[in-house]
């Protein structure tokens, strides 16, 4: 029987939490049999709203929904903490993935990332593949944006994926220890920085169409966190790089332009 942990982190969700709890669990119950069994778990990150009263709540009435709720923040530090207790649980959870709370993955999309992980270390979910179904189409900005975002990871990472930033990853255990055992970034470079370790380390990731839907009352603002984005892989690649000590000096101009758009 494969072991199924899927980590929600939740930020300020009180909105849309319960909508992504049932319809999750209930789709998870519908497949349910005795070659999978599934957690929920949910990474209350220090919320300031009633997301882990809804969530405790659910919690209560079923069994296959898990908490804890952080003082930190940051969804990178949500996932990477979902992700150590995961790992240590009692259930030993074969396959531990994440997915955003605003169900902009149906659950139908992320169980296509159970039955194609396979062979592989990993499977994540792209927007960018022509068999995606991505509702509604996205702007010109957006594609834009996101054109612009991986030509710059994968000219600094040399990595092959062209869909670092969905909100929909799953992997085995093996990975899971793998990432655990490294210092991952928070910001806006926690997705590069998973699949950079993984390639780095020769584990074996598969992409697969996405089924994304655009959620109207998305928290991201496009040209903002696109600066957030390009500074914080930026980052990243000054830390992983050879010349990091000849590099750190730009750390100076960095800091800044971080603050001003944070």
């Amino acid at each position: 029987m494969d072991r199924l942990c899927i980590v929600i982190p939740a930020y300020n969700e009180e909105k849309r939490i319960a909508r992504t709890l049932e319809v999750y669990s209930s789709f998870f119950d519908r497949i349910k049999n005795k070659d999978l069994d599934y957690t929920l778990f949910v990474i209350i990150n220090n919320t300031q709203d009633r997301t882990a009263e809804i969530v405790k709540s659910f919690a209560n009435k079923n069994k296959h929904i898990k908490f804890v709720n952080l003082i930190k923040g940051g969804k990178g530090f949500a996932v990477m903490e979902g992700f150590k207790i995961a790992f240590k649980d009692k259930k030993n959870f074969d396959l531990i993935g994440f997915v955003d709370a605003d169900l902009a993955t149906p659950p139908e999309a992320f169980y296509d990332l159970v039955r194609n992980i396979k062979n592989y270390d990993g499977a994540i979910a792209n927007r960018h593949i022509p068999s995606a179904i991505i509702e509604p189409k996205p702007s010109s900005l957006r594609k834009l944006a996101s054109l612009g975002f991986i030509s710059v990871v994968r000219a600094l990472f040399f990595m092959p994926f062209s869909d670092t930033q969905c909100g929909a990853k799953l992997f085995k255990r093996k990975a899971i220890q793998e990432l655990i055992q490294h210092q991952v970034q928070s910001n806006w470079a926690f997705d590069v920085n998973i699949l950079y370790i993984l390639h780095k380390k020769g584990f074996r990731i598969k992409e697969i169409p996405a089924h994304w839907r655009d959620i109207k009352d998305s928290k991201l603002k496009v040209g903002k966190v696109s600066i957030q984005m390009f500074l914080a892989v930026l980052q990243l690649r000054i830390i992983n790089s050879s010349f990091r000590r000849i590099l750190r000096p730009l750390k100076i101009f960095i800091s800044p332009i971080w603050e001003a758009v944070k």
